[in-house]
């Protein structure tokens, strides 16, 4: 099986995870997506409670192909390094595709042994907002050009040797987690 893992803290999951994952599916031809919810991202202050943000991911992701998980809780780590790590060993015979947000990739330098997220599986970075005109430029973007996989067939990825990871262009999706967080205060003050 091939399966994506959208990881993050879902504070909240909304239609924009719902539209990578289902571009992501189409364009690397993967058999399901895994939503990893964050029980705390290490660089970022989460508001709701696990429970409630896996339940409202289940919600968002219900009639899709799409499996909720809380592995990082299951794992007892917050670090993704760790968790693929995790995950390549506890289910071996599937190939996996990290999938983040161009946002993401600008930043990933700061995050735990980050290097080595590249040298566990294939990464793909889907275009959001003005950070997509960063990326090459960004540390990581700089550090690993020379991986960039350059081909419109995407799910030839998953044959090329480590590190290997693809800029996907698609549509921009508007939504943003903060971005609804900031509207749900705005209403809750009026």
């Amino acid at each position: 099986m091939r399966i994506g893992l959208l990881g993050g803290s879902f504070n909240p999951a909304h239609k924009g995870h719902l539209y990578i994952s289902n571009e992501a599916l189409k364009k690397l031809k993967l058999d399901e997506i895994w939503w990893l919810v964050s029980p705390q991202n290490p660089i970022k202050s989460i508001s709701a409670p696990l429970k409630i943000r896996l339940d409202n991911a289940r919600a968002v992701a219900k009639g899709h192909n799409i499996r909720v998980e809380d592995l990082e809780t299951r794992f007892k780590t917050n670090l993704t390094s760790k968790t693929l790590n995790h995950i390549i060993k506890r289910y071996s015979g599937s190939n996996f595709i990290w999938l983040m947000g161009a946002d993401n990739l600008t930043e990933i330098n700061q995050w735990f042994n980050w290097k080595n997220i590249f040298n566990t599986m294939p990464i793909a970075v889907f275009n959001r907002g003005v950070y997509s005109y960063s990326v090459i430029n960004s540390i990581a973007g700089k550090y690993y050009f020379s991986k960039l996989h350059k081909t419109k067939d995407s799910k030839s990825i998953f044959k090329k040797p480590l590190p290997v990871w693809q800029f996907l262009h698609i549509n921009k999706n508007p939504l943003s987690s903060t971005m609804l967080r900031m509207q749900n205060n705005n209403r809750q003050e009026k």
